[in-house]
């Protein structure tokens, strides 16, 4: 709302349309609404008990506080998740593993690859005290070629880590004398043994038949659990049959 006086200010009687207060002084003062604005800073912002602007505008109290790129990136950051580098790795550990124990087993069972085949396996376990030896020598050789093709394929995979873990530590027991380096002591040995506990708790990856079953989803509960089974079967394996 502005403020106009129309009278003759000047000696030649004309208006000059001038602004004044609005005290009144002088008189022959009216109002009209010209569309001017006039504002007062109490108008500006709509300001609740805690300085900020319910009228959508930034909040008074934010105003002066600089903006860093720290405080944003912490408000956006994400929470880490599984990614596909951890599927990528976990399929070529299994595929190395599983392959290798394959090799093993064909080498077992018919003798391929320059193996001993099941009767020059049978015979190597009567050698180093075993009873039993034709039974072992199947569930070892079915152990290390089941296990391997099931690693390779992600299906069943806690119990296949298990399974070769067991075969590993079994061998780990009989071959160490002292040694760590190949080829006479047990370098290779301890390695499948750790690339299979690693398998066994880290799980397959979702690159895997296991994807989504619940194992999949509880590697760590259903890793102890076949941990326990192959601790067992070891013992078994060490004290009953040998």
């Amino acid at each position: 709302m502005a403020t106009h006086d129309d009278r003759s200010n000047a000696s030649s009687g004309y208006s000059d349309d001038g602004y004044y207060s609005t005290s009144g002084v002088g008189g022959g003062v009216h109002h009209f609404d010209d569309g001017t604005q006039t504002t007062t800073k109490s108008d500006t912002f709509t300001k609740d008990t805690q300085g900020f602007d319910t009228t959508g505008y930034t909040p008074i109290a934010d105003l002066d506080k600089p903006t860093t790129y720290d405080n944003f990136e912490d408000d956006e950051r994400k929470p880490f998740g599984w990614t596909a580098s951890a599927d990528i790795g976990l399929l070529v550990l299994r595929l190395a593993l599983g392959g290798a124990f394959v090799m093993h087993g064909l080498q077992k069972v018919f003798g391929l690859f320059g193996g001993p085949g099941m009767d020059g396996f049978t015979s190597n376990l009567q050698s180093i005290g075993f009873r039993e030896a034709r039974i072992l020598a199947w569930v070892t050789a079915v152990t290390e070629l089941g296990g391997g093709a099931l690693l390779i394929l992600g299906l069943f995979t806690p119990l296949a880590a298990a399974g070769v873990l067991g075969v590993m530590i079994n061998v780990l027991a009989l071959k160490y004398k002292g040694g760590f380096f190949a080829p006479n002591g047990v370098e290779l040995e301890a390695a499948y043994a750790a690339m299979a506990f690693a398998v066994l708790f880290a799980g397959p990856g979702r690159a895997s038949i296991d994807n989504n079953r619940s194992w999949f989803r509880h590697p760590l509960l259903s890793g102890f659990i076949c941990l326990v089974i192959t601790a067992g079967a070891t013992a078994a394996t060490l004290y009953v049959f040998r």
